[in-house]
């Protein structure tokens, strides 16, 4: 699936020469487990220039006198600009080399990060500020597609789901390690919030560098065979045609007109409202309604994530080893206790203790990640190898545009207007909402899953 619009340095790589099977035997291991810490190393990297604004928003508003609305639009603005950018990046990806990819895209972000720490009139006024974010998050968007063609081409069907779950955890150590960073910076800067900015944004090209060195592009690039050759394992679903497609054909085939992938991208929107709305607020909602320092917020942000490791890896394990395979069954049960967690969260009384609340943190990002690394992995798992890319882009488009912008602008107006109490009644019914979509989708992958298991038994 050749792409005119790539420059020719960014191109993927042709096949090379097969190499002889005592070779392939002894390498093939070693980069498949290369590639993997490559795009976990680089995937984490960008969560640590991405909610920046979330993060310090009490002391953004005190220093710039900006209020929550201005915040939520600025924060919105990330999150818009990469769920445009990770669809359009996702079709430039399917047809790029990812060792060049991500960490171009890591790099660019955090350049634009440093501007945002060390040029005053960036962030003078919410327009200014709104645009440099936006840019941000295009740049940001270059970092989720590569990762999804390194997967679909290195690792096969039957292990996708754990491999996926585990390397899902990828922005949950990035977003963990933000406020630690964030901490640090403040510390030596005497509570300055553009700390926030330039100490990720310098890891974060450390990151980029480390990604370079250890991502390869596909195996047939390096003169291995297909993934699905080499373990024996053939994708769930697989186009004949498609080498013959082009990339509009295979676009408005296996993704636009795709019953499966469109009612994926309509749950992403739910689940990334969930997902943002609540992390996105933790230390806004902590300090107005609990009093709790900026400190408590951040601790909370950080075990939003950490548990995100935990959830999103059992997540996995229970839709490969408890449900064979199914994941709406599990993103169904993973939602509901998301729905309860959140209910938790919110109706705790005033006075409660720090730990509690951060514990209750802890539970929604535990859960609500599940479904998040779920949509993704179905996406990716449904769909012809050389449009697996966009059709994760594409779920993305919806889950940031839309999902994002109920997150933070909406959630902004919300408790501007009408106060904790609505937003978080809105909350549980986008919790409903997202159960009901995980059980129409999950008739359309039981099916895929049936003929799957034809295909496999045939080759047996």
């Amino acid at each position: 699936m050749a792409n005119s619009s790539v420059p020719g340095w960014l191109q993927a790589p042709p096949p090379a020469p097969r190499l002889p099977k005592k070779e392939v035997d002894r390498i093939y291991p070693k980069l498949r487990l290369q590639v993997f810490l490559g795009i976990f190393i680089g995937y984490a990297g960008f969560y640590l220039i991405r909610n920046n604004v979330s993060a310090v928003a009490p002391l953004i508003m005190t220093d710039t006198g900006i209020d929550k609305v201005a915040i939520g639009i600025i924060a919105n603005c990330v999150l818009v600009a990469y769920g445009l950018s990770k669809f359009f990046s996702a079709m430039l990806s399917d047809s790029s080399n990812a060792r060049y990819f991500l960490p171009l895209g890591l790099a660019l972000s955090a350049v634009v990060n440093l501007l945002i720490a060390f040029v005053p009139w960036i962030t003078a006024t919410v327009g200014i500020f709104a645009i440099a974010m936006f840019i941000n998050g295009w740049f940001q968007g270059m970092g989720w597609p590569p990762c999804g063609r390194v997967l679909v081409h290195w690792f096969s069907t039957r292990e996708r789901g754990w491999k996926t779950s585990i390397w899902n955890t990828a922005h949950n150590v990035g977003g963990a390690a933000l406020p630690a960073l964030i901490g640090i910076g403040l510390a030596w800067t005497a509570q300055d919030w553009r700390a926030a900015f330039w100490l990720p944004a310098a890891v974060a090209l450390v990151v980029a560098a480390l990604g370079f060195l250890l991502i390869r592009d596909t195996p047939e690039s390096l003169g291995l065979p297909p993934i699905e050759e080499y373990r024996d394992d053939p994708a769930k679903v697989e186009a004949d045609e498609e080498t013959a497609m082009s990339t509009k054909e295979l676009l408005f085939t296996h993704v636009l007109k795709d019953r499966t992938i469109v009612m994926l991208a309509v749950a992403n929107v739910f689940v990334y409202a969930l997902r943002y709305g609540v992390l996105n607020w933790i230390t806004v909602f902590l300090a107005e309604k609990h009093e709790m320092a900026i400190g408590s917020g951040l601790m909370g942000f950080a075990a939003f994530e950490l548990a995100g490791i935990v959830g999103t890896i059992l997540c996995g394990w229970m839709s490969d080893k408890l449900f064979d395979g199914y994941r709406s069954g599990v993103g169904i049960i993973f939602t509901l206790g998301t729905a309860i967690a959140i209910a938790a969260y919110w109706l705790m009384p005033v006075g409660t203790p720090v730990w509690i609340m951060v514990l209750l943190v802890a539970l929604i990002g535990g859960l609500i990640y599940g479904p998040v690394m779920l949509i993704g992995l179905q996406a990716i798992d449904l769909s012809p190898n050389k449009i697996a890319g966009t059709a994760a882009g594409f779920t993305g488009l919806f889950g940031y545009l839309a999902g994002a912008t109920l997150a933070s602008t909406g959630v902004g107006y919300l408790v501007h207007y009408f106060g904790w109490n609505v937003t978080f009644m809105t909350f549980i019914v986008f919790a409903g909402i997202t159960v009901l979509l995980f059980a129409i989708v999950g008739k359309d992958e039981k099916e895929l899953m049936e003929r799957h298991a034809g295909k496999t038994h045939n080759n047996a």
